[in-house]
């Protein structure tokens, strides 16, 4: 029986790898990514399969012969899958720079991790023009590799349309999102997090479709989710449900995220004026709100802070949420740093702010259950 929206999307969630290997096998090219910062759109246009890098929950039993075990459990993750042959099906990976622990994990995922192809993505931490100017000469020189590597040349007009998809696709998700906006939810956030990791699995035209028919059949639906408080989502890495469901078996909806496997994702679009790798660097490097990216803020204090986290803010107004929680991954010195400030930030617009540190496994988030009880009967 052919799979058709949320059931497609989750057989993907539950076996990401599957129409990967089955492209491959039938001789596309698939090409691994980590983090946000990667553009998909030239992956597409030099005809090969984008595909997300994620790590597992399950324990950690190959990686910490390579890497310490004080450092980023996420990357440790991402690492212990590659050198167990889990990401065998890829045939080359780019790896941005965009943390000490990405960055330096690199070259032991190259030197351990056979695959065909390897490029690092230097990412500049700075907004400033010169940066923007810098990111785009980088991004000509992966589209050099990728053309070198694929046989395919990236002309302005295949890269265009490919940047044309790869929009399409976020504003899809975008409209899938906003169907969490009424009081209850039509989606769940443990379902909307199945249906990003399963379109960061296949080709955007699949991915695309799968959204459309995800969406026609969200809007059917008669019934919503029951009632509960509504929750925002603030981190790094969540690529697993277990986490989601859990504050929704707690009695919430988790209507709104700020997330890398969420909004952060695809919630800019890339403009299609101009040259377009000049638009990719602007989207890439302007548009994604991570924290190990310094944006330059003449003025006050309070200005500083509305141009960082005024967005999250406007998340939470805008979806009428209740409480937040911000889930921040142990030794993540990015989002450690920022989380006080955004922590404060939020609670002085009136929103009350669970902080939840963890170690990115199954058994911290089961002990996350009675704190979240409590955050949720303190918001009643």
């Amino acid at each position: 029986m052919v799979k058709k929206g949320l059931e497609w999307a989750k057989s993907l969630y539950q076996d990401r790898a599957q129409r990967a290997k089955e492209l491959r096998n039938h001789g596309k090219k698939v090409m691994g990514y980590i983090c946000c910062y990667p553009p998909t759109e030239l992956i597409t246009a030099s005809g090969m399969v984008p595909y997300r890098i994620t790590g597992t929950l399950e324990p950690i039993t190959e990686a910490d012969a390579y890497l310490e075990t004080l450092m980023c459990p996420y990357v440790r993750a991402c690492l212990d899958l590659g050198v167990k042959g889990r990401y065998d099906f890829v045939d080359g990976i780019i790896w941005p720079h965009t943390c000490d622990n990405i960055q330096k994990t690199y070259d032991i995922w190259k030197h351990y991790v056979p695959h065909s192809y390897y490029h690092y993505l230097d990412v500049p931490h700075m907004s400033d023009p010169s940066s923007f100017e810098f990111f785009a000469k980088g991004l000509d020189v992966l589209k050099e590799s990728l053309e070198e590597f694929s046989g395919v040349k990236i002309t302005d007009e295949r890269l265009t349309e490919a940047i044309g998809l790869h929009n399409q696709n976020r504003a899809l998700l975008r409209e899938l999102t906003y169907l969490r906006k009424p009081d209850p939810p039509l989606i769940s956030g443990a379902e909307m997090t199945q249906v990003v990791l399963a379109a960061m699995s296949i080709p955007v035209e699949e991915a695309n479709h799968m959204l459309r028919e995800t969406i026609a059949e969200v809007k059917e639906r008669k019934d919503g989710l029951k009632q509960g408080l509504r929750l925002l989502v603030y981190g790094s890495e969540i690529d697993d449900i277990a986490f989601i469901k859990l504050m929704e078996d707690c009695g919430a909806n988790v209507v709104i995220d700020d997330l890398c496997i969420g909004t952060r994702h695809y919630w800019k679009d890339v403009s299609a004026d101009g040259d377009p790798l000049v638009s990719l660097a602007n989207r890439y490097l302007g548009d994604i709100m991570c924290p190990r990216t310094f944006r330059r803020s003449p003025g006050s204090r309070q200005q500083d802070l509305d141009n960082r986290f005024g967005y999250i803010r406007d998340f939470a107004q805008e979806f009428d949420v209740q409480g937040a929680i911000l889930y921040i991954i142990r030794y993540c010195d990015t989002f450690e740093f920022d989380a006080p400030e955004v922590k404060d930030y939020l609670q002085e617009a009136g929103i009350p702010v669970l902080h939840l540190e963890d170690d990115y496994s199954l058994t911290s988030i089961g002990g996350f259950k009675t704190r979240i009880q409590a955050f949720l009967e303190m918001l009643e």
